[in-house]
């Protein structure tokens, strides 16, 4: 079942962009292995996905919400949260209502499959596939703190990843977005 396998880990290593006690959104949550970090992390969770029996894994976790939203409304209108999480996923008209979603100060960790992907597996057809610097555009007037586009070769992926901040009105001098300390 989708959603069982280790959090991403741009996802783990973008986390501590989330405000302390924050609120995350999980978009298209599956199982909940983002949920389960994040929560692990102190953040207050909350997850969409269209399959109750993968929500049932998710259960006391945070709050859950079986909603397909492709097909329906936004479940959460109106609402905004500290972050949200994107793996796996892409429905492109649902990508301007997940900025707005954004809280000030909320950070935006968005990794999916890429236009190349169909000469290595699945997905491959183009409307699940981003193009070229397309994350980059759909944050336009979010501060880009990381993103990478490319080719990954275990497992053999072409994918698009973004770490973005809807910056605080107002702020007193530039705002600091702490980078991870590099491993080599």
């Amino acid at each position: 079942m989708h959603g069982t396998e280790s959090p991403s880990p741009w996802v783990c290593r973008w986390t501590h962009l989330i405000a302390p006690g924050g609120t995350a959104l999980d978009v298209a949550c599956g199982a909940g292995r983002h949920l389960r970090w994040l929560h692990s992390q102190g953040i207050r969770v909350a997850g969409v996905d269209r399959s109750s029996e993968a929500l049932a894994a998710c259960a006391g976790l945070g709050e859950l919400v079986c909603a397909d939203i492709e097909g329906g409304p936004w479940p959460f209108a109106s609402r905004q949260f500290d972050a949200v999480v994107v793996t796996n996923y892409l429905w492109r008209p649902l990508l301007p209502i997940l900025i707005q979603s954004l809280a000030p100060g909320g950070v935006l960790i968005y990794e999916t499959f890429a236009l190349g992907n169909e000469t290595v597996g699945r997905p491959a057809r183009p409307e699940f596939l981003l193009a070229p610097g397309e994350l980059l555009q759909v944050s336009a007037g979010l501060r880009v703190v990381a993103y990478e586009d490319g080719f990954e070769e275990e497992p053999a992926r072409f994918v698009q990843r973004i770490t973005a901040v809807r910056e605080l009105p107002h702020a007193q001098g530039p705002q600091r977005h702490l980078l991870p300390a590099r491993t080599r």
